[in-house]
């Protein structure tokens, strides 16, 4: 097995439990910040947590790993003596729902898209791995929503992008908007084709997300390179779908000249993307291989 090969296996082995990038996507630990209207963002280690703590609703969105979230989980008690209404996951990954059997306990209810609990047992399954689930008990084919008196929180699936269980979490009188990992601010995403990832609708999706959302909207992103967070608004969702484009159009060109794939992804950075290049454990060339399988099926 190549160094590829291995790669490609062992992110999908550890999808629902620990993801290679949950150290190298880390910012300062255990860090509260507040956006508005009692919205806000937690992060630590894997994907960014996003919360309400009003005097009516108290939410959380994804749930890191079992370390992380009991540190937010206090966190958030600290700030109020709401009973917590629920847990959202934005997708299956173990880096958003390893802290779940830690929220549990306290939450009414965890809430998904339909495939997010096939997606956790398959992807649990395939580890080995011994780590607590704690499967959503909630789920929805196209969008839910939940009144939090002073706040109305939205989830909605978009269709296959990262994985074939995405969730866009919208906080409509916050007006802030959770993309868990349909956004990587300014860095190479990890793409799930085993879970139904798709690039092509990937673009399609964010295009989608970009219209619908106020101008105004303040995106928080499930990883971001450091120097440019994880937060956001509709540039930087557009930003990424630019990079997603940027990868079809090479790949595209590539096959129409008639080049082998391996000459196709055989590429470090794209033009006017080499800042996207962050972390190697998923690099450019296995997203632009998954861009041509894509291709070539079509």
């Amino acid at each position: 097995m190549d160094r590829r090969q291995f790669l490609v296996r062992s992110s999908m082995a550890t999808a629902a439990t620990l993801l290679p990038f949950n150290k190298l996507f880390a910012f300062k630990a255990g860090t509260f910040t507040d956006l508005r209207r009692n919205v806000g963002y937690f992060t630590d280690r894997g994907g960014t947590i996003g919360w309400l703590v009003a005097d009516d609703g108290f939410v959380v969105i994804d749930s890191q790993y079992p370390q992380t979230a009991k540190g937010c989980l206090e966190g958030l008690q600290d700030k109020t003596s709401q009973a917590l209404d629920m847990l959202i996951n934005t997708h299956h990954h173990g880096d958003h729902t390893g802290g779940n059997s830690v929220f549990q306990p306290v939450a009414k209810t965890i809430v998904a898209h339909e495939n997010v609990p096939a997606l956790m047992k398959k992807a649990n399954e395939e580890s080995e791995s011994d780590t607590e689930l704690a499967y959503p008990t909630t789920t929805y084919e196209d969008s839910w929503e939940a009144d939090m008196g002073s706040e109305t929180v939205h989830a909605k699936y978009y269709g296959n992008a990262h994985t074939s269980g995405d969730s866009v979490i919208y906080f409509e009188n916050a007006n802030v908007v959770h993309m868990g990992d349909l956004v990587f601010n300014r860095m190479n995403p990890y793409t799930d084709r085993p879970a139904g990832a798709s690039i092509h609708n990937w673009i399609k999706v964010l295009a989608e997300v970009e219209e619908e959302y106020p101008a105004d909207a303040i995106y928080i992103f499930g990883h971001g390179k450091p120097e440019f967070g994880v937060t956001g608004d509709k540039s930087d969702v557009a930003v990424m779908r630019s990079y997603l484009s940027a990868m079809v159009e090479h790949v595209e060109q590539g096959v129409e000249a008639g080049m082998s794939k391996e000459e196709i992804i055989d590429l470090e950075a794209l033009e006017g993307f080499d800042n996207f290049q962050y972390a190697d454990w998923w690099t450019l060339s296995q997203n632009l291989d998954v861009v041509y399988q894509e291709v070539m099926e079509r």
